[in-house]
């Protein structure tokens, strides 16, 4: 790892709006999200609750505590998911074929560049549990996932979206196996929370979906498309993609 690169594997950086606290081998909660699905006042408000916790810590001349991490993943979780769950603005991720990109490039690098736990896309941003391999970085895998979707799905839409991803995600540092199994059901429970659903299985672009023995078989799996000369995605293999294995 580039000695300029460290602040990605371990410690606290922020790009923006949002704080990014790194452990070396640690497991990740991440969202990220189409550009404009979220108005600007509520940014700024999370901005300004993120710079108090942030003072707190800096005053103390220390990292963030995990109370301190805490209050931020709910205020994440119960305010911006929120919204971002009631769907505003254009919800691109609706379209099964849009939606079949992400879900396909989110597990194609399973067990090799990352593990996953667990992972959704909803119709206007995405949620996963993982975990990146030695040598790999949560950025440099959050930046192969969005820049190569963005780039298949503009192909598709009729006047494009650039940018289609917001620049910047969040993420939060899992603790424990307890807040393992919290993010893991926070994830795979949110289209059911979210009323799209009756149980999380049933959404199609999903990790408990995916696992399904039907789902493996391709019976009600949307198809991955993954082009032949991607420069970021190899070519799919034939068959079909492979059932992905997840881990609680």
């Amino acid at each position: 790892m580039m000695p300029g690169k460290k602040h990605l594997v371990a410690g606290l950086h922020s790009r923006g709006v949002l704080p990014h606290l790194k452990r070396e081998g640690g497991t990740y909660f991440v969202t990220f999200r189409q550009a404009g699905t979220l108005p600007k006042e509520v940014l700024l408000r999370f901005k300004q609750e993120r710079e108090i916790i942030l003072r707190q810590a800096e005053a103390a001349k220390r990292p963030l505590t995990w109370h301190e991490q805490e209050e931020l993943f709910r205020w994440y979780t119960s305010r911006v998911d929120k919204y971002l769950d009631a769907g505003h603005g254009v919800c691109h991720l609706r379209n099964p074929e849009l939606a079949g990109i992400v879900g396909g490039a989110i597990h194609f690098f399973e067990g090799q560049r990352y593990e996953l736990r667990a992972w959704v896309v909803m119709p206007n941003h995405v949620h996963a549990v993982v975990w990146p391999t030695p040598g790999q970085t949560l950025s440099g895998i959050l930046h192969s996932w969005k820049s190569f979707t963005a780039h298949e799905i503009n192909k598709l839409l009729p006047e494009g979206m650039v940018p289609f991803w917001q620049s910047e995600s969040y993420d939060h540092l899992v603790r424990d196996e307890d807040d393992l199994h919290r993010c893991c059901h926070y994830t795979l429970m949110n289209p059911v929370n979210a009323g799209l659903c009756a149980q999380p299985e049933d959404w199609r672009w999903s990790s408990t979906h995916v696992a399904q023995p039907s789902s493996a078989a391709g019976s009600g799996t949307v198809p991955v498309r993954v082009p032949e000369n991607s420069g970021e995605t190899p070519p799919q293999p034939a068959g079909g993609t492979p059932a992905l294995r997840v881990k609680t």
